[in-house]
């Protein structure tokens, strides 16, 4: 268990978790949690990747936004920088900006960048970013706005930067398959050294929030689901590879209450 449900029932949220490896070893988390009293992205730091303690807190009011979601964070040469997800008040549309910071604890104070704005036909959230030191990559869950009542529907797209503020677009790689699981619309959660990927899918607008997860291959336009993988009733799956070898998950896993609480599990190589 690392961060337990905020409270009992629908709407009360801890998890779409992203992780990162700070210089000294120790793994640096960033998660959204939902209740009552509204959302908030938290920044939490950690010796042995189970129990952490929180530095920092981003609300949607830091932001000028109305509701926050899987931010994505990353380590760079002189700090870190997360990349959240924003809710433009009155709307259904949603942006990505990024906040910089010399530490952790300095991301709630940051002024707030926009890098993805998307548009009023496609809300742009739950960003996973990459940066290998010289190449910035960038998978974005699009959700479609063109059709009234069906804003639900996401499917991922892929773009690229040489500095991670000003991205180029390369079409979508993931999107939802008729008849499937994934119908509804396919949501990129990690990627992997060796190019597959996890990601979050749901058949119907009735399943919105009940999203499961399923894996898929690289191809050569984006990514291919594998045929017989196995399908997980959890969210937001991230995975850390660790130094000394072996990869700590960590997911959000719902509770038959509704709420959903985040997890994490050590798997060897």
């Amino acid at each position: 268990m690392v961060a337990r449900a905020p409270g009992a029932g629908p709407q009360r949220w801890a998890g779409a978790p992203s992780a990162a490896l700070d210089l000294d070893e120790s793994v640096a988390l960033a998660y959204r949690v939902r209740d009552g009293a509204g959302d908030r992205n938290i920044v939490a730091r950690s010796d042995d990747g189970i129990t952490f303690d929180a530095v920092a807190t981003v609300r949607p009011a830091d932001l000028g936004a109305s509701m926050v979601e899987r931010p994505a964070l990353v380590r760079v040469a002189d700090g870190w920088r997360m990349y959240v997800s924003g809710a433009t008040p009155g709307s259904l549309h949603w942006w990505v900006g990024v906040l910089e910071s010399a530490t952790l604890a300095g991301l709630a104070d940051a002024e707030i960048r926009p890098v993805f704005p998307g548009d009023a036909s496609v809300g742009v959230k739950d960003p996973v970013v990459r940066f290998d030191g010289v190449r910035w990559e960038a998978w974005l869950c699009c959700h479609l706005l063109d059709v009234v009542g069906h804003e639900d529907r996401m499917q991922t797209s892929y773009a690229t930067s040489a500095d991670g503020f000003a991205w180029d677009w390369r079409g979508a790689v993931l999107e939802g398959r008729s008849g499937q699981w994934d119908a509804r619309g396919a949501r990129v959660t990690c990627v992997l050294p060796d190019g597959r990927a996890a990601y979050d899918g749901r058949a119907s607008a009735e399943e919105n929030w009940f999203e499961r997860t399923g894996f898929a291959a690289a191809g050569e336009r984006g990514f291919v689901p594998l045929v017989g993988a196995p399908v997980v009733d959890v969210r937001y799956l991230e995975v850390l590879a660790l130094p000394g070898g072996g990869r700590r998950i960590y997911y959000e896993a719902r509770l038959p209450d509704e709420s959903h609480e985040l997890r994490t599990e050590l798997l060897a190589d």
